[in-house]
């Protein structure tokens, strides 16, 4: 069953095509996860989504419901950057987001035990950290029980911690409703996404489900790890590798040697004898990861004509 359907959607800022004739279905109860550089399109797409705009062309239908048409989808909301009255308790606020949805009986502490707020439910929002204003966020958007959930950049701006905080929470979700969240944090919609839809200069390159995204164009991957004296040596290393014909790319970070293969054959017997002399931690062979993926995507570039 399709949670959302988007078809044609386009939308012109003057000579901006900041949207050109999207096309996307997202299944109900997966977690979406939209991809795209700064400036692809992501939050203008998430605003026409909410009817917080107008497209130029094309519809958007949540639950069977248009947006636009006059009545509302069964949607929450995040934006990248919400707003709150500081002088307010968490209670208060939900209490204020349950007015302005007419519910007579809302469940504010039920969703703030949800997003792990509940203990702090008196405490002035002026107070809190920028994670926990975060799931105040998202505690606004799950309180009137939406089907769909939309988050713009959820993540972004929180340090390690907050951004495990949210992504349980979205872990959690999984199945009980959909959601959909743009991000340019590839390696958390790795995680808990799974669908992704790919955007670049408004244009929508690729969705798949995630696992057959990186089955598709998973490439064999080759790492190599050296103590810190070893760096040096391992920079020439790199140099002449990425001369060899079963080399199609090399990626140096610091100790760390990434090779990128066409032949797993002849990397194993070529790579090996070349490492000798260095001071070795590890080499193996992993997979394609989603960022490899993404880059690839949005280079464009077709990735069944490029090895990435």
């Amino acid at each position: 069953m399709t949670a959302i359907e988007i078809r044609g959607l386009t939308k012109h800022f003057g000579p901006v095509k900041a949207l050109d004739g999207i096309d996307l279905d997202v299944p109900s109860g997966a977690i979406f996860g939209f991809l795209g550089p700064n400036g692809a399109g992501k939050t203008t797409m998430l605003r026409l989504m909410t009817g917080l705009a107008r497209p130029t062309a094309g519809t958007v239908r949540i639950d069977g419901i248009e947006v636009g048409s006059g009545q509302r989808p069964p949607i929450g909301y995040l934006p990248d950057t919400p707003m709150f009255y500081g002088w307010m308790n968490a209670r208060e606020f939900l209490r204020y987001i349950a007015d302005l949805h007419g519910m007579t009986d809302p469940p504010i502490d039920a969703t703030l035990e949800r997003v792990g707020l509940l203990d702090a439910a008196k405490k002035r929002v002026g107070g809190y950290s920028r994670g926990m204003k975060q799931r105040l966020g998202l505690a606004q958007a799950l309180l009137p029980q939406p089907s769909v959930l939309l988050l713009d950049e959820p993540v972004s701006a929180l340090d390690p911690a907050g951004r495990k905080a949210i992504l349980d929470i979205l872990n959690d979700l999984r199945d009980s409703l959909t959601v959909f969240f743009s991000t340019h944090i590839l390696g958390d919609a790795e995680r808990v996404c799974d669908e992704i839809g790919i955007i670049d200069h408004g244009h929508l390159v690729m969705q798949a489900p995630r696992d057959a995204l990186l089955a598709r164009y998973a490439r064999p991957i080759f790492e190599v790890d050296v103590l810190p004296e070893a760096v040096p040596q391992l920079a020439g290393l790199a140099e002449q590798l990425g001369a060899q014909p079963w080399v199609t790319r090399t990626d140096l970070d610091g100790a760390r040697l990434r090779l990128r293969v066409r032949d797993v054959d002849e990397a194993r017997r070529e790579l090996l004898p070349a490492l000798t002399g260095l001071a070795l931690l590890r080499v193996e062979m992993v997979g394609a990861t989603l960022e490899d993926i993404f880059l690839s995507l949005t280079n464009g570039q077709d990735p069944a004509e490029k090895d990435i």
